[in-house]
């Protein structure tokens, strides 16, 4: 039985813990779909602390005023998603500090790019390197050491990747991705827009993406863009 393509849009923010445990649950759900169903995905920027200034800001605090959090509901919070990561296989450390993310989403974007520096599949590996270097080391996603470093370790062209660092390239592209995802109404992460018309939302445990990715994959393919909820 022939199938319909699955163009997957990640939307997600390096600082967002939900996105970590919904890329690992939803790569766990298209692993199990086989080859023969075919899957592409693409990952898109979303700022959860877009105003988060460089030196960013004690992580406790800041959640709890963001929240309205007490200790004990920050810890129960912080014990959930360390529970819910650990069944798709992703390690949460000691996030003490929150960064502002927006140079990382610059070098994912650079990452996807087609050209002279282009590494298949190095977008999706950097995303999954920033994401264990904040939630699972602590390390700071904005810092332009930790992103070349980073970048190194997924083959990526280390001298092009500081030029883009030192610049604002692709600053306005980021920009625009962001309001666009925002205009279509995606405005929390993670969102997984599927072949522009599904969304699926927050970090669903795998079975719920895979039965979402097998009965769009069964859907002929429709014509118009707008999304519709799928889970």
């Amino acid at each position: 039985m022939n199938t319909t393509p699955l163009k997957i849009d990640f939307v997600s923010d390096v600082a967002c813990p939900w996105c970590a445990v919904g890329l690992h649950a939803l790569e766990r759900a298209v692993e199990k779909l086989g080859p023969g169903i075919a899957v592409e995905m693409r990952f898109q920027p979303f700022e959860i602390n877009p105003t988060m200034a460089p030196e960013g800001a004690d992580a406790a605090a800041y959640l709890k005023a963001k929240y309205g959090l007490n200790d004990a509901q920050l810890a129960h919070n912080r014990s959930h998603i360390r529970e819910r990561g650990a069944a798709v296989g992703f390690a949460f450390g000691e996030r003490v500090h929150v960064w502002n993310t927006f140079d990382a989403h610059r070098l994912l974007h650079w990452a996807a790019l087609p050209g002279p520096h282009h590494v298949p599949g190095a977008q999706r590996a950097l995303k999954h390197a920033l994401l264990q270097a904040y939630h699972g080391d602590g390390r700071n996603p904005g810092a332009t050491d930790v992103l070349l470093d980073l970048a190194a370790q997924v083959g990526l062209d280390v001298a092009a990747a500081r030029e883009v660092l030192a610049s604002d390239r692709y600053a306005l592209e980021v920009r625009a991705a962001e309001q666009a995802w925002q205009r279509a109404g995606i405005h929390s992460v993670p969102a997984i827009v599927i072949n522009e018309r599904h969304l699926i939302s927050g970090g669903q445990p795998p079975e719920v993406f895979e039965q979402a990715l097998r009965q769009i994959a069964a859907e002929p393919v429709a014509d118009g863009s707008a999304a519709g909820s799928t889970a």
